[in-house]
């Protein structure tokens, strides 16, 4: 900004110096200062070979490099500049002396020559004008795209629990191995990157630095758009179609953790895999569909092993109301969902079992089927809604799971679980609805909260958003000789958002656990805390 500033100055004083030249009467074309000559023809060879530097400028110069060579370049201009005030003073003392013929002529030559080398000034002006363009241009982040026309976002979101556990019964102890204790950790630290590349290829990669030892990964892949007959397909590690809170971001969901069934038959949801998506015109159904590996890699290297362990799965959503002259204050969301597929049943490499925690955040998952031996196919058989008026929200699913296993091994067992929920929002919003992906979207506040003083000292305040809400879950993950627990809780959530990318939850957990793991069992009470942003 300062050298365009200068130069403007620069220019400015190049048209009030041509100003002066036409009232001059003689003009000397062969000055030199300090050595440099400044006849038209070398004065226009100088800014030819200064615009041919700019056009060989390698994007790739170091910045050093780059401030040097403007430096030279606004040097020879400010040259140029004394010279022609030099040659105004000139003509200016000889102003008003009669001159003969022959100093007439030079008169009109010298005037001519003194246009030339304006123009050619002007020129170099312009080449410079660029130069410092291009400089300017990569100056945010020093960035260099190796294809044309990129489009890049970075986001990411920080989670913040506080869990506490005011009463757990002493025969529940097993499920953690100890008394449960209170904890304060970061649930989620993400920070990831997404965009398009040329045409209709997109990409995306979300890294997760909770833990605070070793990082992992969440969704990563790349896909392609606008496809004939698939839609859009994705390829990499993304979440699999079945289990609506699942579906949902952690960003919009309702309550602090996911209910037992849909955690436990989707463990972190994410697979690698390829996967098609779609919508018709009118937004009424939604769909997506892929095979997958059914065992989770986003903490280690990947999948190694000759045993493929597929899946099959996908889900058809229906938005059958959607209430469009409210902006969507009202609508109804059914869909189905489900996948087969079939494992190893070899204890060494099998990837199949359930478990989850107990809607909380604690050490270890207190339904737990561990790995089914055995195991050899598998199915998942889903069905959900989502109802909405106003600012009066319901949702609910019923999950159910079937595993054929070897003879050897044991009778075929089945686990199923489901749950509802209730909210209301007492300051008036509502909770909206993305019919492409058949999911929650973003809940923005009317007002968002703050609290300051104004000019005069009175207090000023906004509420932002509150909110209320229930949720009864259950899971059975015990059949057979399978001993992974049956749990049912209760939830009980306060929600305040402060705009639409911050808020903080507050639950209260009243559960209970039959026959689980490690022969625990008994009644259960927690409290848990977030705070959050995403940005």
């Amino acid at each position: 900004m300062l050298a365009k500033f200068g130069l403007s100055i620069v220019i400015g004083a190049g048209v009030l110096l041509s100003s002066c030249a036409a009232q001059s009467q003689t003009f000397s074309p062969n000055f030199e200062t300090s050595g440099i000559p400044v006849s038209p023809a070398a004065f226009k060879s100088s800014f030819n070979s200064a615009e041919a530097q700019a056009d060989d400028e390698d994007p790739e110069a170091s910045l050093v490099e780059l401030t040097e060579k403007l430096s030279k370049q606004v040097e020879r201009l400010e040259l140029r500049i004394r010279e022609l005030e030099y040659d105004v003073e000139e003509k200016l003392e000889e102003e008003g002396e009669e001159g003969s013929e022959e100093a007439s002529e030079a008169q009109a030559e010298a005037n001519e020559a003194f246009v030339e080398r304006f123009e050619v000034l002007e020129e170099g002006f312009e080449t410079q004008e660029k130069a410092i363009d291009n400089f300017s241009s990569t100056l945010p982040g020093l960035v260099h795209h190796g294809h044309k026309s990129p489009k890049i976002q970075f986001f990411g979101r920080i989670h913040l629990d506080y869990f506490a556990f005011p009463k757990v019964d002493e025969t529940a102890f097993p499920l953690e191995g100890e008394n449960p204790q209170d904890r304060v950790e970061f649930r989620r630290i993400r920070i990831g990157v997404k965009g398009d590349l040329n045409d209709n290829v997109f990409y995306k990669y979300e890294g997760e630095f909770a833990g605070g030892i070793d990082p992992s990964y969440r969704d990563v892949f790349l896909g392609f758009r606008d496809l004939p007959i698939l839609g859009s397909v994705i390829i990499g590690n993304h979440k699999r179609p079945y289990g609506l809170d699942h579906l949902n971001s952690s960003r919009h969901n309702i309550f602090l953790e996911r209910p037992f069934i849909v955690e436990a038959l989707n463990e972190d949801a994410r697979r690698l895999g390829v996967s098609a998506n779609g919508n018709t015109d009118d937004l009424g159904l939604n769909w997506r569909y892929g095979v997958y590996h059914q065992g989770l890699t986003q903490t280690g290297p990947g999948w190694i092993g000759d045993e493929y362990q597929l899946e099959l799965a996908g889900r058809l959503a229906r938005t059958a109301w959607y209430d469009e002259s409210s902006g969507g204050r009202g609508y109804a969301h059914f869909a189905i969902s489900g996948s087969v597929g079939n494992v190893d049943g070899d204890p060494d490499t099998n990837v199949l079992r359930f478990r989850t925690r107990p809607e909380s955040r604690t050490t270890e998952r207190w339904l737990n089927t561990d790995f089914i031996d055995g195991a050899d196919d598998t199915s998942i058989l889903g069905l959900e809604t989502a109802i909405n008026v106003g600012s009066w929200h319901f949702s609910g699913e019923y999950l159910r799971a079937g595993v054929d296993r070897f003879a050897t091994s044991g009778p075929d067992v089945d686990f199923d679980g489901g749950y509802f929920q209730s909210s209301y929002i007492w300051t008036g919003e509502h909770h909206p609805w993305n019919r492409k992906t058949g999911t929650l979207a973003r809940l923005k506040p009317f007002e968002n909260f703050f609290l300051v003083r104004d000019g005069d000292g009175a207090l000023q305040s906004g509420w932002g958003a509150w909110e209320t809400a229930v949720r009864y879950s259950w899971a059975n993950l015990n059949d057979s000789d399978i001993n992974g627990g049956d749990g049912t809780a209760w939830t009980f959530a306060l929600n305040w958002y402060w705009n639409p990318y911050s808020r903080i939850q507050l639950n209260y957990i009243n559960g209970n656990i039959e026959n689980g793991p490690n022969g625990g069992f008994g009644d259960y009470e927690i409290f848990g805390a977030r705070v959050q942003v995403d940005f």
